[in-house]
């Protein structure tokens, strides 16, 4: 399905969107509810990651298939290799079985697991005979994708001897292993991070819980830019808090360099557009919320605004190699942009072109990111259907607004 967007001559109502549960919470709190039944879960997230996750946990599975769900390939490899007396082969889509998953099968071969490749060494399809893993220490790189560090946090309590893992070197993506490592604490599960070292004690029971998943702030990030982008407006987004697990919350400082405030009240957020002056250019670090970086690239693009967002290395193997894409994107748009592998330079432009054709390159969040500027220009969004990934109800929500 391709789109067609041009909201280029209407303005924004001051409407409320209920964004669904965060999928990074959403499937963290899946897997521990495997291990912990009593756990009861409100405001699960609906994308199509949470949904494969949910079907791939039915027992009874020998052959799963997590299409594009990265995350869950991750949570799933441990989740299987740590749960006696399942057998499984777990795949994925074409992409997929291109995304490494070595560090991760190495470090549970290190504890014991019993994985081995179907296919190409290092990567999907793995065949996965779960048993007992015994072994209490593992040792992994800090800077590697923070699914893999989380993958062995979660599965850590169920562990006889629960599970010491040690980082190595720079740590990155800190906000998901810290989000991993709350969800553990607020279920009473004794899991500490000190210095380099992720400590997590075994635990048979926690006692009935009941769980509401915050809201998800990458999904929040189109519409911090489609304000920004708009001349005058407002939006309610629920359900959120001030205090948040997620990293992507930075959303709420880095904007108000585009003129956007963040109010809170009662579990929601305000977004007012309250001022036109923006910088000539902006530098961000992203290392601990690369996730928003198609976002705010589009942005500054489409504010006119020069910037450099560094820390992205990570965003070479998601769904699609984001960097190359965004700068293919954004040079069809008129943008003068260069990437390294893992920075994103864009230089400040006056122009943006109009009615160009945005390939998504089965990437959710290239086809989010990019349609907050329909209303500066008609854009059209190819294969918009990929948003289902992590946000279903995206383009009914934008159409909303208006």
């Amino acid at each position: 399905m391709d789109l067609s967007l041009d909201y280029t001559k209407k303005t924004l109502k001051n409407t409320e969107i209920l964004i669904s549960g965060s999928k990074s919470e959403s499937n963290r709190l899946l897997i521990l509810q495997q291990f912990f039944p009593e756990i009861q879960l409100q405001n699960l997230s609906d994308s199509d990651d949470t949904i494969h996750l949910k079907e791939a946990l039915s027992p009874g599975k020998s052959m799963v298939d997590i299409g594009h769900a990265g995350t869950a390939m991750r949570f799933l490899t441990a989740f299987f290799a740590a749960s006696p007396g399942k057998e499984v082969i777990l795949t994925g889509s074409s992409r997929m079985q291109n995304r490494p998953i070595q560090i991760l099968v190495e470090a549970l071969q290190s504890l014991g697991a019993d994985i081995s490749y179907v296919e190409k060494p290092g990567y999907p399809p793995l065949t996965i005979r779960g048993k007992k893993l015994s072994k209490n220490r593992v040792i992994i790189q800090g800077n590697v994708s923070s699914q893999y560090i989380s993958a062995l946090m979660l599965v850590a309590p169920s562990l006889e001897n629960g599970l010491d893992i040690q980082l190595t070197g720079e740590v990155t993506s800190a906000p998901y292993l810290k989000m991993s490592l709350s969800l553990l604490q607020d279920l009473g599960i004794d899991a500490t991070w000190k210095d380099n070292l992720i400590s997590i004690k075994p635990c048979k029971s926690i006692g009935a819980k009941t769980v509401v998943v915050e809201s998800d702030w990458s999904s929040a990030s189109y519409f911090y830019s489609l304000i920004a982008l708009s001349e005058r407006g407002s939006l309610t987004l629920s359900s959120y808090k001030e205090n948040s697990l997620q990293g992507d919350s930075r959303l709420a400082d880095i904007y108000k360099a585009f003129g956007v405030t963040t109010s809170y009240i009662d579990n929601k957020i305000l977004l007012k557009k309250e001022t036109d002056f923006i910088p000539a250019a902006i530098s961000l670090n992203l290392i601990e919320q690369p996730d928003i970086a198609q976002t705010i690239a589009v942005t500054c693009f489409g504010l006119g605004m020069a910037c450099d967002l560094t820390g992205l290395h990570t965003l070479k193997i998601k769904e699609t190699d984001r960097l190359v894409a965004l700068k293919n994107e954004l040079t069809k748009l008129g943008a003068e942009i260069q990437v390294t592998e893992n920075s994103l330079h864009l230089k400040s432009s006056g122009q943006i072109r109009r009615n160009i054709s945005i390939a998504t390159y089965d990437d959710h969040r290239m086809a989010m990111a990019f349609a907050p500027l329909s209303v500066k220009v008609p854009i059209r969004i190819l294969n918009a259907e990929v948003v289902t990934k992590s946000y279903k109800n995206f383009w009914q929500d934008l159409e909303s607004v208006f």
